[in-house]
């Protein structure tokens, strides 16, 4: 059985990994170090429906990244995961409705794999 593929964003690569890791059975989870190579596997990679961004990352931010993602994919849902309470963040990506979920770090596994199956009934 092919598992459902989700993309991960994270400028941290132990976050990228622990994700990998520890959803291996449940989702085939792609990685990126950046916003960048997270749009270039997008591109290569159209099946991806659910992609989970870090927020703070130099460059391009999780926020401005999902923006871009929406502009081209906007039936691609989008989470943000971070270890920074925003709320100017939250109401924008809500209010635009860009962001599906916004999760704080460090996460739970049960809840985050419960919200990842919910997008993806999306």
């Amino acid at each position: 059985m092919e598992l459902p593929r989700i993309l991960y964003i994270d400028d941290e690569v132990i976050n990228l990994e622990l994700l990998q890791l520890t959803f291996m059975n449940d989702f085939e989870v792609l990685i990126a170090e950046s916003a960048e190579k997270g749009l270039n596997l997008l591109t290569l990679n159209p099946d991806i429906n659910v992609l989970i961004s870090d927020l703070k990352m130099p460059v391009m931010n999780g926020l401005d990244f999902i923006k871009v993602v929406k502009e081209n994919h906007p039936e691609k849902v989008c989470m943000l995961l971070t270890g920074f309470m925003e709320s100017d963040v939250m109401l924008e990506g809500f209010n635009k409705e860009l962001i599906f979920r916004y999760l704080m770090k460090p996460w739970n596994k049960d809840e985050l794999k419960e919200t990842i199956l919910e997008a993806l009934r999306r």
